[in-house]
């Protein structure tokens, strides 16, 4: 009797269990589409782009489709006027100078103006100071305790300045190709993390030294290029959220939130943009994985 009452719950648990699973067919509302902008002025010779483009549906893998047609206008703070033309219509936009004339300038305020479908966007960013990356150096390591395999862990060195708080991003490439995993979003307040102990004026700590190094480490005769960016603070907010929204994830996952943006319509009623406008001092340094190169 008790084996039949046992046989019994089951089959009604899993009935019960059943009952319960329903197919939900979610439905996302597409809104118009909005501009999008991804702008990087720099101090470096050669032309300045700032992509344009518009948004798409949540579920549309396709690339995003170009905004073409704009008015693309930078201005500095001393008056002097950067026209962006785009003749590919592909939706970059770029001002390309005379010589070895260079459109940034440090401590100088630029000012972006977009006008697109009758709606007019302006942005705003400082270009801070920035300092020299002092050297690279490398140190032969495996990739794992547990592994024979070997390569060479490379380590930049470069002091923030002293004084008013900086704010960073570190770029580095390997043999000519950009990291651009998730994990490359390399940002610092000073020397360090937010939120540390005071850092400023401070040689970078070590895990932002070597935050420069791919999975698989360096092989010999690999070329390494690192690039330091200033950013203002809101770009350094910027690139912290969009870093913790690309990553966020698993059972721990937070409700997605929308990545702040200095894009503003001229309109309050007109349709907002996504993406970030920010001047920015750069410093690099190259070199290649030798011999000489490698610290015991």
């Amino acid at each position: 009797m008790t084996h039949t009452r046992y046989y019994i719950l089951t089959i009604l648990a899993g009935i019960t269990l059943a009952s319960c699973e329903t197919v939900i067919d979610a439905r996302l509302d597409t809104g118009p589409a909005q501009l999008s902008v991804d702008g990087t002025l720099t101090d470096q010779p050669g032309p300045q782009t700032i992509r344009l483009t518009q948004t798409a549906g949540y579920f549309d893998n396709s690339a995003p489709p170009v905004a073409a047609g704009a008015t693309v206008v930078v201005t500095d703070n001393t008056g002097k006027t950067y026209a962006f033309t785009d003749p590919d219509n592909d939706g970059y936009y770029t001002w390309t100078p005379a010589a070895k004339d260079t459109l940034g300038r440090i401590g100088r305020t630029y000012r972006l103006s977009i006008t697109y479908q009758g709606d007019t966007y302006t942005a705003s960013s400082r270009m801070n100071r920035v300092p020299a990356i002092d050297s690279i150096i490398f140190r032969k390591e495996k990739i794992n305790p547990l592994s024979a395999t070997e390569g060479y862990q490379a380590e930049f060195f470069a002091r923030d300045f002293r004084g008013a708080t900086d704010y960073y991003r570190v770029k580095y490439y390997r043999n000519g190709v950009l990291a651009n995993k998730p994990r490359d979003i390399i940002t610092l307040k000073d020397a360090s993390f937010s939120g540390s102990a005071d850092t400023d004026g401070l040689v970078f700590i070590r895990p932002f030294r070597q935050s420069i190094n791919p999975d698989s480490l360096y092989a010999l005769n690999d070329s390494v290029k690192v690039e330091l960016q200033s950013l203002t603070v809101e770009a350094y907010e910027f690139w912290q959220q969009f870093s913790q929204q690309i990553t966020n994830g698993g059972l721990f996952a937070t409700p997605p939130a929308n990545v702040p943006t200095n894009i503003v319509n001229t309109n309050p009623n007109g349709r907002q943009a996504t993406g970030f406008f920010v001047a920015s001092a750069v410093r690099s340094r190259s070199t290649k994985v030798t011999e000489s190169a490698v610290r015991r």
